[in-house]
């Protein structure tokens, strides 16, 4: 005996909730993008005008009332700073969400990292900023003011947001590559190494770029660790010029030419944040197809 399911048609009504529900989410979406349009055409009203080759190929000269020069070693600092916070933040982080999904899951000690993590996540950047001046700074551990003990401080702001954002990537993994890899006879390290890092690559790449963006346009732990340098140097142990602090001096000044400078410096720190988060897409694009 065969039953024979039919299914009876949408009603106009349920039409009319579909059609309202999506007229509700569209305005909602354009609500949210007014204030981010808005500060990307003022920064390109104020900012585009002091672009110019000798804009990012020149360093600032320092000078009132000559030529204040350009942003080069400001991104060249940030640069040199952030890729360090990476390098410092981004193994420990998948280190921590390895033994989180792994090794630890439902322990209480993974329970206490995870509560830690998630009140770092919380914490403002100013913190991380004073605790490493109090720690690095204050004691003269390796000198006084340097770019390597910025690069800790956004390091730790780097760090749960690597960590949170890592272990979610590592449980969208389906256990059955787990374990078929694990029946197979491969060692549990192997495993990792071999499928589940590779699996989750995209998600981790995603979460380190946004940790990433995070650290780039952070002001106040740079305040307190690394302060200013006029010249670019690849000396970490010196003190660094960087975007967010060049910004944060340069739009104080009486002088326009040197508030122009600023709000350049503004616009190139976003345009870089915007090739990192599209560089990240094209990544994770060209994982999936593969």
């Amino acid at each position: 005996m065969s039953v024979t399911f039919t299914l009876s048609p949408v009603s106009s009504r349920r039409r009319r909730t579909d059609r309202a529900m999506w007229g509700v989410l569209l305005a909602l979406t354009v609500l949210a993008l007014i204030p981010l349009v808005l500060i990307v055409y003022y920064l390109l009203r104020k900012g585009l005008g002091a672009w110019s080759p000798s804009f990012f190929t020149t360093d600032p000269t320092g000078s009132f009332f000559g030529d204040p020069g350009g942003i080069r070693s400001a991104i060249l600092g940030s640069l040199e700073i952030v890729a360090l916070a990476s390098i410092i933040a981004v193994p420990i982080g998948i280190g921590v969400a390895l033994y989180l999904t792994e090794y630890g899951r439902g322990s209480w000690f993974a329970g206490s990292v995870r509560y830690f993590v998630d009140v770092m996540t919380g914490v403002p950047s100013i913190v991380f900023g004073l605790f490493v001046y109090i720690v690095l700074v204050t004691s003269h551990i390796g000198g006084n003011f340097a770019a390597w003990k910025g690069a800790v401080a956004l390091a730790l702001l780097m760090l749960p947001i690597v960590a949170r954002s890592a272990e979610v990537a590592l449980l969208l993994v389906p256990n059955g590559l787990r374990e078929a890899a694990l029946a197979l006879g491969a060692p549990r390290w192997r495993m990792l190494l071999r499928v589940v890092l590779p699996t989750a690559a995209p998600g981790l790449l995603t979460g380190s770029l946004l940790a990433v963006a995070r650290a780039m346009g952070e002001t106040a732990p740079l305040l307190f660790t690394v302060t200013f340098a006029l010249g670019a140097t690849a000396n970490l142990g010196q003190p660094m010029n960087t975007l967010p602090y060049m910004v944060f001096t340069d739009i104080q000044s009486p002088r326009a030419a040197i508030v122009q400078i600023a709000w350049g410096a503004g616009l190139t720190l976003v345009a870089l944040v915007l090739i990192l988060n599209l560089l990240a897409r094209a990544i994770e694009r060209r994982s999936h197809m593969a």
